[in-house]
């Protein structure tokens, strides 16, 4: 099995992330021995349809330390790279500590957590 890739966002044109959160895990990961890699804002290369958003997408397991999972999913499909639905974990810096998302960075698992399409869901019935 392979090691889960890391990207970092530092989302820093919509700054909806709290800046102590993103400065901790960014620090974190800088002084760790993890490979990881690191973009100015999710949501500017998606709206460039940034090339490199297509090679952070390819692969089988990444885990993203961003916003909430429907949006970073959303970013790359918009862009025209879609995630691996199975091998992508999203952690969230707007409502996580640093300490959770850092322990799931740290963590050798993916536990993939982004939302089914429409499509893909279950109709709900109501009797």
């Amino acid at each position: 099995m392979s090691t889960p890739r890391i990207l970092y966002c530092h989302c820093a044109y919509a700054q909806v992330v709290p800046r102590e959160v993103k400065e901790a895990v960014l620090r974190k990961l800088c002084d760790g021995k993890v490979d990881f890699e690191a973009v100015a804002d999710l949501c500017e290369m998606s709206a460039r349809r940034d090339p490199g958003l297509q090679r952070l997408a390819e692969g089988s397991e990444i885990k993203i330390a961003a916003c909430y999972p429907r949006a970073v999913k959303w970013l790359f499909a918009a862009a025209g790279a879609p995630l691996p639905k199975n091998g992508t974990e999203v952690l969230n810096m707007r409502v996580q500590t640093a300490d959770e998302v850092c322990a799931r960075l740290a963590a050798s698992d993916v536990t993939p957590n982004l939302p089914a399409d429409k499509s893909e869901q279950q109709p709900e019935f109501k009797s």
